[in-house]
């Protein structure tokens, strides 16, 4: 794509109302380009409509009447449609006249499609046809002496007709008509569709023999009609004395090596060329033979045809003769030698076995190929038993004995349904047993219905294949039925209907019906009538169905042999709604709270529930009296309906009775039960309330209850609160039954607590106790037992320490616990002592862990850091030197041993 050149285009000035052309002039440029007009500056785009048209054949910008906001600079933007490049052309000024505006004149077409449109089939052809005017032309397009194509569309306000995929039927003259109220104008031209030449016919590569006559023909179409011509070797090839070519046929007599090479036939009109190539080959030789073909040996038997090859390659065709042994071969019914020149004997004996010899003869050369002939007796087969009917799961053997010429080897095949048995892949079914060179046996064992069919035995010699075949039957249960079909429906029953499956060889005795719910365990043998579907029915109604429940059947048939498979499920129905017949069990009543009724009951399943809109009449009234009180109770999963009067005193009896209904109406009521209405809440508080500290964070309450004949507890809760606090604040803790303590535990050490105790059942709570106090323990001390010093006499290990002194908010120390076990093992003896020493007899030979910690009213304190022993002895004395041992606790931690000879076991 060039540049534009730079030369400052004149202004084009116009009246208003005038048409006017502004020339774009485009550089040199391949291939196409696309021209779009800037209006003042980029990117401001001319648009195109009735007044405006750019034209992408000459890219000039045509307005067909000018007016002032036409008035400015105009710019001619070229685009190539390859490398996407773009330039601009330099500006050209459009201006008005001040001498007045234009008058109305008719339409002057300024651009228009050639006389001549010629396109490629196939393709899109887009003509143009713009006017000036004014008023504005209107465009018009038709096709003269025809329709306009369908596929045919306007663009640019009609100033393009467009033909997308133009076939030859699209060829014709077409009119461009533009007209405004001052006239009109029209533009006539002939669009012609081409099509480039294309082959019907081509060349095939030809192999011939010297002296035989080539004839090629190609075919081709096209618009205009294509002319052939024909090139060998690439050269132009002439008519001559052999040689002649008529309307892409060309002809070559008694061919030649000469005429060997590489043929080309063109096609071509004015818009194209197109090429077919074959090679010619030209065979010129002396007979020669394949080696498959030289010195057979062929063996049949008796009355067999036997056909022995002569196929000599050569050039020209050789001529063939035949011998046996030393004379020549005379043709007769027998014995023929076919066109080809093989030789075939019919019926044949063993006056035929011998030996053959076959020449071949052509201008180059000879050959010659020789052939033997045997003649067997031909084989006989006998396949055993001849026809079979067994039973699923039973056994056989089939036996196929051969009578061959003894010359001869054999070989057995098998097959079923006259395809090979593999076996390897039937599962162990089948076994060959070969007993004999000249029998076999074929084993089935556990015959499966997929086992019957028609048996060979293929035996197979040098010379001949024989076979046999028998018929093996296979009965066993019924196959699954046809499609089960639902045929009429009720609340309680199904007609239903099939079609019989297969009885495999055995009378089906009769049909099982099976139904599916989404309440079953699966699939569940349904009640019929008839009560039997005997072996010959093909319908039955499944009864004693549930009312509004999904079921799905099959059908299974039985005969004597057994059950088979079921057939394929129906579809999903189900059953109509009818009213509920099953009433909730285990009506009883509930504790609930004074004046109340709890009355509760098993709701019924949705399989029982038998339509929409289920729910439940609750019907009471008191003891002794006549009329039902009946509430409604709405949800089906509702188990339970509580029934509140305050003029109801407690333990009231209740007869009380639940029934079901549905949308269909009222169902059955339940058995009539008494249960009594609520107790009410205790109304006595527990007495003799006592609160006992155990320890730093327990507390022991204890109460006692006087009977009450209503208001039975079902447990106690104590509340409790420090000191400081509100009852407000008060944590609480529950006794379930009789008891008449509970000890509180994780008490905060060392502070008061207030308590009270009160009853409560289902109605709710009675009257608190009055509050007692109880405070708990001091924490234990938290100084462990310092400087532990030890002595070991065999099993014997006396030990002292210093005394613990508490603080002030600590218990005082009643006395000590020493703490020892075994190493490894977590349960350890204790050994309490209100002294500061102890003596401690280890009973194992072993390693000991011993601790020692002080002991209080607050529980026990903090134990000494840990000391280990070993014990050689087991608790029998020895006359060792004693050893003392130090434990010196610090506040640096660090452990001290010192290991001191005394001569005596006190210290």
């Amino acid at each position: 794509l060039g540049n534009f050149s730079g030369r400052t285009r004149s202004a084009v000035s116009v009246r208003e109302g005038q048409g006017v052309v502004l020339m774009c002039s485009p550089p040199l440029h391949s291939p196409e380009i696309i021209y779009s007009w800037v209006f003042n500056e980029f990117p401001s785009f001319v648009a195109e409509d009735s007044r405006r048209f750019i034209s992408q054949e000459t890219g000039n910008l045509y307005i067909s009447k000018v007016q002032t906001s036409d008035v400015g600079s105009y710019i001619c933007l070229v685009k190539n449609t390859v490398t996407n490049a773009r330039v601009l052309s330099p500006p050209t000024p459009l201006t008005l006249r001040n001498d007045g505006v234009m008058g109305e004149y008719e339409p002057k077409i300024e651009v228009h499609f050639p006389y001549t449109v010629t396109a490629a089939r196939g393709t899109t052809v887009r003509m143009e046809c713009f006017a000036l005017g004014n008023p504005v032309p209107t465009i018009s397009w038709r096709k003269v002496n025809g329709h306009n194509p369908s596929k045919a569309r306007l663009r640019k306000s009609q100033a393009v007709l467009e033909i997308p995929n133009v076939q030859l039927e699209d060829s014709g003259m077409y009119e461009c008509k533009a007209e405004n109220s001052r006239g009109r104008n029209v533009f006539r031209g002939q669009l012609q569709v081409y099509t480039y030449p294309h082959w019907m016919e081509k060349l095939n590569d030809t192999q011939l023999d010297s002296g035989e006559q080539l004839r090629w023909e190609c075919k081709a179409t096209g618009k205009p009609r294509p002319t052939y011509r024909w090139l060998k070797n690439g050269a132009r090839l002439w008519p001559q004395n052999r040689i002649e070519m008529i309307n892409g046929v060309l002809m070559i007599r008694s061919v030649n090596l000469s005429d060997a090479g590489m043929y080309q036939c063109l096609a071509e009109n004015k818009y194209g060329t197109i090429y077919a190539s074959a090679e010619l080959k030209i065979l010129a030789s002396a007979p020669t033979f394949p080696l498959n073909q030289m010195r057979k040996t062929i063996i049949v038997t008796k009355g067999q045809e036997v056909v022995i090859e002569c196929k000599p390659q050569a050039s020209p065709k050789p001529t063939i003769t035949w011998k046996k042994g030393d004379k020549v071969l005379r043709e007769n019914k027998r014995i023929t030698i076919l066109p080809h020149g093989s030789l075939r004997i019919l019926n044949a004996s063993k006056s035929d076995e011998g030996r053959y010899l076959c020449q071949g003869v052509n201008v180059f050369g000879s050959a010659e190929i020789i052939a033997s002939v045997s003649v067997k007796e031909p084989t006989r087969i006998e396949l055993t038993p001849k026809k079979i009917e067994l039973t699923v799961g039973e056994s056989i053997v089939l036996s196929c004995k051969a009578l061959h010429d003894s010359t001869l080897d054999v070989t057995f095949y098998w097959t079923l349904n006259g395809q090979p048995i593999d076996f390897e892949k039937e599962g162990g079914h089948f076994e060959s047993i070969k007993a004999q060179a000249s029998s076999a046996d074929l084993m089935i064992r556990n015959i499966l219905l997929m086992h019957a069919g028609r048996y060979g035995c293929r035996v197979q010699t040098a010379a001949d294949t024989v076979s046999d075949e028998t018929e093996l039957l296979v009965r066993g249960p019924p196959g699954p039925p046809g499609v089960v079909i639902v045929e009429e429906i009720t609340d309680t029953t199904a007609t239903l209907s099939w079609s019989p499956g297969a009885d495999n060889h055995s009378p089906i005795s009769l049909y099982n019906l099976q139904a599916r719910s989404p309440f079953s365990l699966g699939w569940q043998t349904v009640k019929t009538v008839p009560d039997l579907i005997s072996g010959d029915m093909e319908s039955a109604m499944a009864v004693e169905l549930n009312p509004w429940v999904e079921y799905e059947f099959r059908v299974v048939a039985t005969n004597k042999i057994g059950t088979g498979d079921p057939s394929a499920p129906s579809r999903v129905i189900r059953t109509n709604e009818a009213v509920p017949k099953t009433p909730p069990a285990n009506v009883s009543g509930r504790s609930g709270r004074r004046h109340e009724l709890v009355i509760a009951w098993e709701p019924v399943s949705e399989e029982f529930q038998s339509g929409e809109g289920f729910g439940y009449i609750v019907a009471f009234r008191p003891n002794g009296t006549r009329g039902w009180k009946e509430k409604m109770v709405t949800s089906s999963d509702a188990s339970k309906f509580i029934y509140r009067d305050e003029s109801v005193p407690p333990l009231t009896p209740f007869e009380v009775k639940v029934g079901v209904y549905n949308n269909k109406g009222d169902g059955p009521f339940s058995p009539i039960v008494v249960i009594c209405s609520a107790e009410g809440e205790p109304t006595a508080a527990p007495i003799d309330v006592k609160a006992t500290s155990l320890s730093v964070s327990e507390i022991l309450v204890a109460w006692k209850h006087i009977k009450e004949s209503l208001g039975r507890p079902q447990g106690f809760e104590v509340d409790y609160w420090k000191d400081m606090q509100q009852e407000e604040a008060a944590e609480k803790v529950k006794t379930e039954g009789n008891e008449s303590s509970i000890l509180l535990t994780g008490l905060e050490g060392n502070t008061l607590y207030h308590l009270t105790v009160r009853a409560y059942n289902a109605a709710g709570y009675g009257p608190p106790s009055t509050a007692v106090h109880a405070a708990t323990k001091k924490s234990p001390p938290s100084q462990a037992p310092g400087n532990i010093m030890w002595i070991q006499d065999g099993s014997h290990v006396s030990l002292g320490w210093e005394p613990v002194r508490p603080l002030a908010n600590e218990s005082d120390v009643m006395g000590y616990k020493v703490l020892f076990r075994q190493e490894g093992q977590s349960n350890s003896q204790v050994i309490e002592t209100q002294k500061t020493s102890a003596v401690v007899l280890l009973p194992d030979v072993g390693v000991y862990i011993i601790e020692v910690c002080a002991v209080s009213e607050g529980g026990d304190g903090t134990a000494s850091p840990q000391i280990r022993v070993p014990s050689f002895s087991g608790g029998k004395v020895t006359s060792a030197q004693p050893t003392l041992h130090v434990l010196s606790t610090s506040s640096s931690s660090v452990t001290l041993l010192l290991a001191l000879m005394v001569p005596s076991t006190s210290w």
